[in-house]
């Protein structure tokens, strides 16, 4: 019987469908009395239809529900109402083992981090006398903290371990209903012999299970396969898996050993404790390469299992020799090798957003730098040394971006505070080498000269790599309608360079080649991102998700031969036309695939930090803004298909998007006029960004507000009176960078500056009295929030102590908040005294995972409770990174 949303079981109010198992249908739902999400799984009327079975069920539930650990799924509640069964359980949010091994074998290092923890969970829950009998991918859900093992539908209890707990019969999942006790219970593909053959099960029938589950996380296929279910049954009877070498030949030979202890036949013969596999594993996940003997844990052992040890270790030996000459000697042998990589523990990949840092592989292959987010919500450079298992983070990176590589492999550009940096990969203090905005690439020559895109909307420049003044090298093309130039890559003569140049046309969108010594530049190859160089002569770019290889001869500097599909898929962050690879100059490839590293959630909170559920689906998200009522908000949506954005409105009560901009071009920074009847906004369709205006319905034509020939213009902040728009104004030439002007809807329309220095000033907010306006300078250094009265001259109070951006008004005006350079929202009481402002003390409200950037990353509701977040998506934080060691064999075969 489904269940409605609202639907009442007790205390547990339905929310919505979850999904479905064996026993039962999965509701989302909501615990009235704690007011936190659960999950209720409804019983199946089969599974419940005899008086007796319900009894035994809800009393060996409460056995389980003795389980406690943090890869256990907690049993909460068992309750009756109405003729309906549940079980209410800890709600997960993630995938299943099954789903992500639908996409292949896991990495080697989070394969182990989750046997880990599954064997850890196995260990508690046989402690307690609990076998679960049906562990299976499909049982293990991996969320953001860990594995989660669940479904003890067919677990029972050990007699031997924990005499007077009753067995606890259920359903096999897919497959028939409640069994009787003595029949066949699990899924084939991960039984053990002994359940096969209808004996007693034990805690180490769970271990076999384990192995098989193992066995498919490293390598991505089943251990034992069949035709038909009798074959399948006989392979896992008589017959052995391939070993795991085969299949992945830079498997630890320990870890072999751990999985064919694990998949004896015989039980006597078998791992005998999920206790010691689990010391077993994590010190195999330790050791790394080196892992040839046995871990720590006790284990019987007789010659044959000494003589494996002592080959193991050879193997072992040899396998890290060959890993360090293949990255000390650059391409060697007939064939590409692939390994996997990991966030640094407790952190996660930051390679989506408009300020995001993609992964970057110095030129001799060795290392590989890539911006991750720590657990405090810091943004840091980190880099892995390639025969390594762990990174390490780079002291004085805190905000950095779009890392690039020296030639020397020594030093590390990016873009920090407005600022390109540089900073040595094996530590040290950065170094500032001049003044940028929203930088957009650099690359290294051996000469010395950095090319950097130091805008979202300018051209290419030289600076020395020492530090000084940048010089101008390409000019955007107005015949060609060129938006921005961005992505430089040096060319072999280091005279000679890549760039990628948005226009109005997708046909012209896509990689130019230009010239140190000439402003002419020549269109290469049409595409949506980036492309680089790669000995020993290709262009490397992605089209539709798949790396694409183009023979490009780097001394005639032209295309020789067809394109030729590298990888797939390769993951790209369409905001900024970034695909998410790298290569070196001896054939190491470094890509992240399966994800669009663009897509956010749109995710509201409380003041607290509490979740409150989401608007829309996941992707390139940009400018949420409520209206001054709170009933709509509108927001960018990039489309990395075509390189546009385009605003859309939300109607938030009828949960309707309905979308408002239609050129062929980036439509950015909206702004409500006070009533909510219009919205101004920046548009890059005749090249540099102008401001225009129209009504938030939709009907009529627009008006142009701002349009210059030689500066771009953004909006920031409407009035409470209608009367002015603070806007932020950028020249393409001139003393100044980023100022705030403000522009009269009466009278002549003339703007003006309200603060112009040389420093970045941005953000610009009135508050709701009209009286002041709270903007973001980098005067000090870094971004901090300020307060400056309107319209008239005065002084200006600082309010962030600790650097801060796209500070927001509570609308009575007695509160600010902003956002932290560590991605916290951050609050300010506002009070006043005669002319004066009172800031309060800062104080921190909650954690964010937003695309931290210059631009616009969140809002609050006019009355100040909620709060709405552009976060990045769970998977593209965690999806690893593929390497690719000789990847140029793969062309040839």
């Amino acid at each position: 019987m489904a269940l409605s949303p609202g639907t009442r079981l007790g205390p547990y109010e339905i929310l919505a469908a979850a999904g479905s198992g064996g026993m039962g249908e999965v509701y989302r739902a909501r615990d009235t009395r704690l007011d936190w999400i659960v999950a209720v799984k409804v019983l199946l009327e089969a599974v419940l239809r005899d008086p007796g079975r319900r009894q035994r069920l809800e009393r060996e539930a409460r056995a389980v529900s003795g389980l406690s650990h943090p890869n256990i799924c907690t049993l909460h509640d068992v309750g009756h109402q109405d003729g309906v069964d549940y079980l209410v359980m800890e709600f997960l949010d993630g995938e299943t083992l099954a789903d992500r091994l639908a996409k292949g074998p896991l990495p080697q290092d989070q394969a182990l981090r989750h046997a880990v923890e599954i064997a850890g969970a196995l260990d508690a829950a046989h402690r307690q006398g609990v076998v679960h009998r049906d562990l299976k991918p499909g049982n293990i859900m991996l969320t953001r903290t860990g594995a989660k093992l669940l479904d003890f539908g067919l677990a029972r209890a050990d007699p031997e371990a924990a005499p007077g707990i009753s067995a606890l019969s259920a359903t096999p999942t897919r497959t028939r209903p409640l069994t009787a006790e003595g029949t066949v219970l699990g899924t084939v593909q991960y039984m053990a012999p002994e359940q096969l053959e209808g004996k007693p099960a034990d805690a180490r029938t769970d271990l076999f299970a384990f192995g098989a589950v193992l066995y498919e996380m490293v390598t991505g296929r089943k251990a034992f396969q069949g035709k038909s279910q009798a074959s399948l049954i006989a392979a896992i009877l008589a017959s052995e898996p391939p070993p795991l070498t085969t299949l992945q030949p830079m498997t630890p030979p320990a870890l072999e050993r751990v999985v064919r202890g694990c998949l004896a036949k015989d039980p006597d013969d078998r791992r005998q404790s999920a206790h010691d596999l689990m010391l077993d594993l994590r010190w195999i996940a330790e050791t790394g390469a080196s892992a040839g003997g046995p871990g720590p844990g006790p284990a019987k052992r007789n010659n044959r299992e000494r003589a494996w040890s002592v080959l193991a270790l050879v193997l072992a030996a040899a396998t890290l020799s060959l890993a360090v000459s293949l990255f000390r000697r650059g391409p060697a042998g007939d064939g590409a090798i692939r390994s996997s990589i990991l966030p640094p523990e407790k952190s996660a990949f930051f390679f989506g957003g408009i300020s995001s840092g993609p992964i970057a592989i110095s030129p001799d292959g060795r290392l590989l730098a890539f911006v991750a987010r720590t657990p405090d919500g810091r943004d840091v450079l980190w880099v892995r040394p390639l025969d390594s298992l762990s990174a390490r983070p780079l002291d004085g990176t805190e905000g950095a971006s779009f890392p690039f590589w020296s030639p020397d492999s020594r030093s590390i550009g990016f873009f920090a505070d407005a600022k390109l940096k540089k900073i040595e990969a094996q530590g040290g203090p950065p170094q500032t080498l001049c003044e940028t905005s929203i930088g957009r690439g650099g690359s290294w020559s051996e000469d010395g000269t950095i090319l950097v895109a130091p805008d979202i909307s300018d051209s290419i420049y030289r600076v020395p790599a020492s530090g000084g003044e940048p010089v101008p090298v390409t000019l955007l093309d107005e015949t060609r309608h060129q938006f921005n130039h961005r992505w430089p890559w040096f060319l072999p003569d280091g005279r000679h360079f890549l760039f990628f140049a948005r226009t109005s046309s997708d046909e012209s969108t896509g990689t130019y080649l230009g010239s140190l010594d000439s402003r002419e530049q020549k269109f290469i190859v049409a595409g949506r991102s980036n492309a680089v160089y790669a000995p020993p002569g290709y262009l490397l770019f992605v089209r539709e998700r798949t790396l694409m290889a183009l023979p490009f001869d780097a001394r005639r500097l032209e295309v020789t031969g067809d394109v030729v599909p590298v990888a797939d898929p390769v993951s790209v962050n369409g905001s900024v036309q970034k695909a998410i690879f790298s290569v070196s100059s001896n054939g190491v490839l470094a890509y992240q695939g399966g994800v669009l590293a663009g897509d956010a959630q749109l995710l509201w909170f409380d003041r607290s930090g509490k979740p409150a559920g989401a608007v829309g689906e996941p992707t390139n998200y940009l400018f949420p803004r409520f209206s001054p009522d709170g009933q709509r908000l509108v927001f960018q949506i990039a489309e990395p298909r075509t390189t546009n954005s385009d605003l859309w409105i939300y109607d938030l009560a009828r949960g309707i998007k309905t979308r408002f901009t239609f050129e062929p071009s980036i439509e950015t920074f909206p702004v409500w006029s006070p009533d909510g009847t219009r919205i101004a906004y920046a548009s890059n369709r005749k090249g540099r960004f102008h401001m225009f205006a129209r009504a938030s319905s939709g009907v009529g034509a627009e008006e142009v507000l701002v349009q210059e020939p030689d500066a771009d213009a953004r909006p920031l902040s409407w009035s409470p009176d209608g009367k002015y728009i603070a806007f932020m104004r950028r020249q393409v030439k001139g003393p100044t960078r980023g100022d705030i002007w403000i522009l009269p809807l009466f009278g002549d329309r003339k703007p003006s500056p309200f603060l112009q220095s040389e420093f970045e000033e941005s953000f610009a907010n009135f508050s709701p009295d009209g009286h002041f306006l709270a903007y973001v300078s980098n005067e000090s250094g870094r971004n901090e929030v300020y307060i400056a009265p309107f319209p008239g001259a005065g002084g200006k109070w600082q309010v962030s102590t600790a650097g801060g951006i796209a500070p927001r008004w509570r609308s009575d005006g007695g509160e600010l908040v902003y956002m932290s350079q560590d991605n916290r929202i951050m609050s300010a009481d506002i009070g006043r005294k005669g002319g004066r402002l009172e800031i309060g003390a800062v104080r921190p409200l909650f954690q964010t995972r937003s695309f931290q950037s210059a631009l616009g990353s969140f809002d609050v509701t006019p009355d100040g409770r909620r709060f709405l977040v552009v976060s990045e998506s769970d998977q593209a934080a965690s999806e690893p990174i593929t390497l690719v060691v000789n990847w140029t064999t793969a062309l040839r075969r």
